[in-house]
């Protein structure tokens, strides 16, 4: 049958079952058997074929015919799992039964009143000689069924062949990790690439990632229950748990986009592994968003009880510990990462991947529930092999509001990082390797790079990354006691955000915007207490800005003062800016970050964290060990803000303004008490005691010599020493990151928005009524 009229019959079965209005027989097979045996039809057919109006009108008009469509495909699924698809026939039947639900089941989903259908009992669905008949809903069928296809021999792994009579392999007894798809973590066989092999798994974990986006159907205030079909499909009930999370992880991991490097290769062949991969990592990051619960599992067998709820994927992936497997891991991360850096000299001659996105989510979880791996990246520079690409990707989005995702998960992946000693250690490395972005040319280090972006993001990013400063400037606190020797370029771009920050209309804008103060004097605290033998490029800024911190001193707190700034914000909305900043040339060949295009859909994200919920500050002690401190208790920290933080705070992704003058003579009143409050824990002390002691030195250098040029200070600051003549070192205070219920929506919102804009061909959710999030356009 040509392909033209294997279409048409499809579509005139389509159109049957639309218009009937009485229910068809399970039983009738001459009607059913033309959705999937009559036919041959790709994914795409399956989305033009079946239009979204006629689902929802099947949904409504003639449910019974919708219920038995999808039971009679998951019944064609699990009959090709049991028998293996020896014959072309029996592979295209699943294919097809696999194209028609990846398409029907997002309309089941996005119906409240269909999303049990699934989870109840079907007659016939449960597989004799594993369950009792009728026992089993339907969506554990499928699922077992999608698990045991991904191992079927000559269909989506390379068959063992045997010699005898018994030639052909029984699926169902068949051990799966045999048949793991790439070499890598627990496994040191590499099968041969078959493209078929790679299509068909491709399909099935399409299917398989539409069956978990039930989610998306959900409110972010009725999502946070577990997701049943995520939690049976990583539990023992699926035998196939390990080789599958093993393939799905060496895949990723084992990719190369660029292959031998033969320029533009990627346009005269079709990469089939590309599509895999981006999937792979897909149902990677979501099914490891469900994390163990400790406190629920008292042993390891707890973990191998049938039917325990107990996350596997999550459970593999904690106890990765061989070195040679972190360091696989480490290296295809960071080479997919590090791919849309590269340079050539012929322009787009390397293929460039697009799915860093979720890499970047994938090394998060993996940073986040396998600390040995986390270890293992900090103990030694490879982890400057993240950071770059997590960099360049902050600077490229920060002027593009579709990609304020991008810009969170890189701050929070780093905010990680930073609550390790070793991180900040290893950000002296000299910064050689040159990729274009336009900031300033520098000669510095792996932190002035970081500081240099930083300062790019707050003075030019657009208003709805303010939200994350208090991450950015965090980082900054954490890894400051390590930093050696900084360049004046970073040290310049530091001062400049004190100066910014510090201003009273910046100061007066909202009750919490003293803190990104509070932040940035204790990195300069950190860095004269800790480090000021090498940093006398930032002592010598210090000195040359020491008007600044003479200002925080005299901060007005009487009420005409402050009435008078809060007038000033009245007429014109503050914004940090470049004002003031000393810009160089970019670097050669980088291009300026650009706004999203008009009509560029974005998905909508759960509101930042507070900087206090996403953090616990832990003191570290002499020996170098770490100690947790309390936090405030939440009535201290409320009466810090609270009249001020009810009548000026905002949602997240507004700029803070206040408009009304009777407002303002309220706030002014209560400003005098809150400004006297932090004013005085102002820790201004060192860096005084520092002006105090080495400007009248500076000054007589300067007369005595008669010097103009700054080098020679320099010089003189370089081997200068301020020992006994500075306050008592304070202790390191490292605010970690921790886990918590808000940070658990707000990756769950993000990475289900990521999957949806992604997967556009066919696009699978595309005017679904999704609810975990809102899609909105530029």
């Amino acid at each position: 049958m040509g392909n033209a009229d294997s279409k048409l019959h499809f579509r005139k079965a389509v159109i049957q079952l639309t218009t009937k209005t009485q229910p068809v027989e399970a039983s009738d097979d001459a009607f059913w058997d033309q959705f999937w045996a009559d036919t041959a039809i790709s994914i795409q057919d399956a989305f033009a074929l079946v239009p979204a109006a006629e689902i929802r009108a099947v949904r409504e008009e003639s449910p019974s015919n919708l219920a038995t469509l999808c039971y009679k495909a998951v019944e064609k699924l699990v009959q090709g799992a049991d028998s293996g698809c020896p014959s072309d026939k029996e592979r295209q039947i699943v294919l097809n039964c696999t194209r028609l639900l990846t398409r029907v089941l997002p309309y089941i989903f996005e119906d409240a009143d269909w999303r049990g259908f699934f989870w109840s009992n079907v007659p016939g669905a449960g597989r004799a000689g594993v369950r009792e008949q009728g026992s089993q809903p339907l969506a554990e069928s499928l699922l077992m069924a999608i698990a045991d296809l991904l191992f079927c021999p000559d269909f989506t792994v390379r068959g063992h062949k045997k010699d005898g009579p018994e030639s052909t392999e029984d699926i169902q007894s068949m051990d799966s990790c045999e048949y793991i798809w790439e070499a890598g973590v627990g496994f040191a066989q590499s099968p041969p690439h078959n493209y078929l092999h790679d299509l068909n798994r491709a399909e099935l974990l399409k299917l398989l990632l539409t069956c978990f986006s039930e989610a998306m159907y959900l409110s972010p205030s009725t999502s946070d229950s577990r997701n049943p079909w995520v939690s049976f499909f990583c539990s023992t009930d699926d035998r196939h748990a390990l080789p599958l999370f093993t393939s799905l992880l060496n895949v990723v991991c084992a990719y190369d986009p660029v292959g031998y490097g033969i320029p533009y290769n990627h346009l005269l062949f079709w990469d089939q592994r590309e599509q895999l991969v981006e999937l792979a990592v897909q149902i990677l990051v979501v099914t490891l968003e469900h994390e163990v619960d400790p406190a629920a599992a008292t042993a390891l067998d707890q973990l191998e009880t049938p039917g325990s709820p107990f996350n596997l994927f999550v459970n593999y992936l904690s106890r990765i510990h061989r070195e040679e497997d972190f360091g696989f891991i480490l290296k295809g991360i960071a080479r997919l990462l590090n791919n849309p850096l590269a340079q050539t000299y012929l322009p787009h001659s390397t293929k460039k991947i697009q799915f860093h996105q979720e890499l970047l989510t994938l090394f998060w979880k993996l940073c986040d529930f396998n600390k040995k791996f986390l270890f293992f990246v900090l103990k030694s520079s490879d982890v400057l092999d993240m950071l770059v690409p997590i960099l360049f990707y902050l600077n490229d989005a920060r002027a593009d509001q579709s990609r304020l995702g991008l810009m969170h998960i890189g701050v929070f992946i780093l905010l990680l990082l930073s609550g390790e000693r070793n991180f900040g250690v290893r950000l002296n490395k000299p910064y050689l390797v040159r990729v274009p972005m336009d900031i300033p040319v520098f000669t510095g280090s792996h932190a002035d790079l970081l500081i240099v972006i930083f300062h790019k993001i707050i003075t030019s990013g657009h208003q709805r990354l303010q939200p994350l400063y208090d991450c950015l400037l965090t980082i900054i606190v954490n890894v400051s006691p390590y930093l050696k020797s900084l360049s004046m370029v970073a040290a310049n771009k530091l001062l400049h955000l004190l100066e910014a920050f510090s201003t009273p209309w910046f100061l007066f804008t909202s009750a919490q915007n003293h803190h990104l103060v509070f932040f940035l004097l204790e990195v300069f605290n950190n860095i004269i207490q800790y480090q000021f033998d090498g940093n006398f490029n930032l002592v010598y800024a210090v000195i040359r800005k020491r008007s600044i911190f003479h200002q925080l001193a005299n901060l007005p707190t009487d009420t005409a003062a402050i009435q008078k700034a809060l007038q000033r914000i009245r007429k014109s909305p503050p914004a940090v800016s470049r004002a003031g900043s000393t810009e160089r040339e970019a670097m050669e060949g980088s291009r300026p970050a650009a706004p999203a295009e008009p009509g560029t859909l974005k998905a909508s994200l759960e509101a930042t964290p507070a900087i206090d919920k996403l953090t616990e500050k832990s003191q570290v002690s002499v020996d170098g060990t770490m100690v947790t401190l309390k936090n405030r208790s939440s009535t201290q920290a409320a009466a810090d803000t609270s009249a001020v933080a009810a009548a000026s705070d905002t949602e997240s992704n507004s700029e803070p303004t206040l408009n009304k003058t009777d407002v303002t003579v309220v706030l002014s009143s209560h400003w005098c008490s809150q400004v006297l409050l932090w004013k005085a824990k102002l820790p201004l002390q060192t860096i005084m005691r520092l002006l105090q002691v080495l400007v009248p030195q500076v000054e007589k250098i300067c007369i005595d010599k008669g010097l103009t040029d700054e080098s020679e200070i320099l010089k003189f600051l370089q081997h200068g020493t301020l020992v006994g003549l500075l306050p008592v070192p304070h202790p390191i205070l490292i605010r970690k990151y921790q886990a918590n219920a808000s940070t658990t929506m707000w990756f769950r919102t993000y990475m289900w928005g990521v999957i949806y804009l992604r997967n556009v061909d066919p696009p699978v959710w595309y005017d679904t009524d999704v609810r975990l999030f809102e899609i909105q356009r530029i």
